[in-house]
């Protein structure tokens, strides 16, 4: 995090990618760094609702102050264009300046294509895989035979 540097976990559901991630949290927490953990499907709400409230810059600045930023289920959801704007906006202000964790049931390669294709798509997936560390984790389901 001293580095800035941005971690992408990617993984099937349940094998652990939130709980890394938090764990991650945790020990950030620990070094008495600032740290937020939201799902994406629920930052795009909450800013919605601070628009509607007038405070939508301040929370905005929540999510570009932190030290850590854990963004759970990733692209999980499709996202609009202004939702986009508001994402591009957070990874933008955060760019090399504080770490962030993406979680995500997807491939990169196929982030770009759940964010539209644009030129939005281009400038937020820029931010994102710039030097990123990422850890793939693979399912160990067992297989059995009839």
């Amino acid at each position: 995090m001293h580095r800035h540097e941005t971690l992408i976990i990617v993984s099937a559901t349940g094998s652990g990618k939130s709980y890394i991630a938090c764990a991650l949290g945790v020990e950030a927490c620990n070094a008495t760094l600032k740290v937020m953990y939201v799902r994406l499907p629920d930052l795009l709400a909450e800013l919605n609702l601070a628009k509607v409230q007038g405070n939508c810059r301040k929370r905005i600045n929540q999510y570009i102050k932190c030290n850590l930023l854990i963004l759970d289920e990733w692209l999980l959801i499709g996202t609009n264009n202004a939702e986009q704007q508001d994402i591009l906006e957070i990874l933008e202000k955060r760019y090399h300046i504080h770490s962030t964790v993406y979680c995500s049931q997807f491939d990169v390669a196929g982030w770009h294509s759940k964010l539209g294709e644009g030129a939005l798509a281009d400038a937020i997936i820029a931010r994102i895989i710039s030097k990123p560390q990422t850890i793939k984790i693979l399912s160990n389901k067992s297989v059995t035979s009839r």
